[in-house]
């Protein structure tokens, strides 16, 4: 009687742990487009009131979008050294605003390096979550959750690991999205034009170009 028992017990316990098996194997793959910030995490984000370009001096000396927003169903704009070519490879990479880096990686191929940072706006009453997305890139030189200042660097200018002519891949995304996505579609999604929003949000007269307060 009790060998039987053991054998009910026994049985069960392979029964139960192939369910489990069967059970995590059948899950659907995540998606990446539903990775979303939670409301605390949003909470979190330092309020950015200044953006300023990426490359070159806060105005985007020496630097020209090769490949604007929309262009060729371009999401973003890509950014050069006024050299061309890969005259820019290694040139720092600047954060536009004050944020939290929210992506490090690489996210597939195309893409090469990727840093997002978030940043929360405020708008007359309201407050609105913006990402910008800094890809191709040689180094990168910030961590998973650092809070980044304007005009930090936060890597260099790269080629994708040799796919294209050393230049940043700069994009501006609204909504609290982890997803870095794709860099061409037929609709703009949830992206803003960077050279617009850039403009829109310079929060500083033409000749201030002072960098961020430096924290003590």
């Amino acid at each position: 009687m009790k060998a039987r028992l053991a054998w009910i017990i026994v049985l069960m316990l392979v029964v139960s742990v192939c369910w489990l098996i069967i059970r995590e194997h059948s899950k659907p793959p995540f998606d990446p487009a539903f990775d979303r910030l939670s409301p605390v995490e949003v909470a979190r984000l330092p309020l950015a009131t200044r953006f300023d370009t990426p490359m070159g001096s806060e105005h985007g000396a020496l630097t020209y979008n090769a490949q604007p927003f929309r262009i060729n169903r371009h999401l973003g704009d890509d950014l050069n050294g006024i050299g061309g070519l890969n005259s820019d490879l290694g040139d720092a990479v600047y954060a536009s605003g004050f944020g939290r880096v929210v992506y490090v990686g690489v996210p597939g191929p195309g893409w090469g390096k990727m840093v997002i940072l978030s940043h929360r706006v405020r708008e007359a009453e309201k407050t609105r979550v913006i990402q910008t997305v800094y890809a191709h890139l040689d180094q990168i030189l910030v961590k998973q959750d650092q809070v980044v200042q304007r005009g930090e660097k936060i890597g260099t200018v790269g080629t994708a690991d040799g796919q294209y002519l050393a230049h940043l891949h700069f994009e501006v995304r609204e909504g609290p999205y982890v997803n870095p996505g794709v860099g061409y579609a037929d609709a703009p999604l949830n992206r803003l034009s960077p050279e617009r929003f850039l403009v829109e949000h310079r929060g500083a007269g033409d000749d201030l170009l002072n960098p961020a307060p430096t924290p003590k």
